[in-house]
């Protein structure tokens, strides 16, 4: 489709199997006009990929998707959220610290979660993961695929289950800032935040709406409007609810490669289309405040 853009995309720095030059390649010959890099907690392939982009002539966005936990207003309940922080200032010294403590937090947990397997009579060593992944943040959608190519497990879905997933036996949590934090972080380094992909967070209108109202008094951006997996009247209360608190529209494939085969870059499951006019958009508001 012709002005189409993707906001939403995983490299090899985070759980992607493309390498960032590999994503420029696969955008050029897609005809994306903007793209977006938003590794989890990772800003470690924006460098490469502004540079890239602009010998294509695509415009690009630096980006990153925090893991972060949100409280409700009235304490009920807390769930993992992700935020997506849009033209952050990949150099500012306070979100490289907040991200350096995230990696090492983040390397403790993947040894504990080895050494579970290891429990469990999984052959897997860090040195293993490490060597075949050597320029990625590993992640459980790398012990996952280590785990299918061993052939230790039928496929990744089962890893998850049996093993990885958050009620399996091999999980591990791992320590998140809080939400409203993230979107002071993303702010701090000249960014916009705004919510990730809201339906899959399986809240009802009422609890989500909260979320929502809560996070933009402290600072929300906007929300993920458009995105592979939503249906119809998913796509609809999330422009609904950007319109309600004056919140932009993003929205993007989530694309990872061949961990996530059937979601394509800037095309989703075939019929993902985002306008060019949400990137006009953002970046506006973007130059509004900064």
């Amino acid at each position: 489709m012709e002005n189409a853009i993707d906001l939403h995309v995983h490299s090899v720095h985070s759980d992607g199997t493309l390498t960032v030059k590999e994503l420029v390649e696969y955008a050029e010959n897609i005809n994306l006009r903007a793209i977006a890099l938003t590794d989890h907690d990772s800003v470690d392939g924006v460098a490469e990929m502004q540079k890239l982009c602009k010998e294509a002539g695509i415009d690009f966005v630096p980006g990153i998707e925090l893991s972060t936990e949100y409280t409700s207003p009235d304490g009920a309940f807390s769930k993992e959220v992700h935020l997506l922080g849009y033209f952050i200032d990949e150099k500012n010294e306070d979100f490289r610290h907040y991200l350096a403590e995230y990696l090492h937090s983040r390397l403790h947990r993947n040894e504990q979660m080895v050494e579970k397997l290891q429990a469990h009579g999984i052959s897997i060593t860090m040195e293993d993961l490490e060597t075949l992944y050597p320029d990625s943040v590993i992640t459980r959608a790398h012990m996952a695929r280590y785990l299918f190519d061993t052939k230790q497990v039928k496929n990744m879905n089962e890893a998850f289950k049996k093993y990885l997933g958050d009620t399996a036996p091999c999980f591990v949590s791992r320590k998140k800032v809080s939400t409203k934090d993230a979107i002071a972080l993303i702010h701090a380094a000249g960014g916009l935040a705004v919510l990730a992909h809201p339906p899959l967070y399986n809240l009802k209108d009422k609890p989500l709406n909260e979320m929502i109202s809560s996070l933009t008094r402290v600072g929300l951006n906007g929300i993920e409007c458009v995105y592979s997996t939503y249906y119809n009247d998913e796509e609809h209360r999330m422009k609904k609810f950007a319109k309600e608190y004056n919140l932009l529209m993003t929205g993007g494939s989530d694309f990872h490669g061949s961990n996530k085969a059937y979601i394509h870059l800037g095309k989703g499951k075939g019929n993902l289309y985002v306008p060019y006019e949400l990137y006009e958009k953002l970046e506006k508001a973007h130059a509004g405040v900064n």
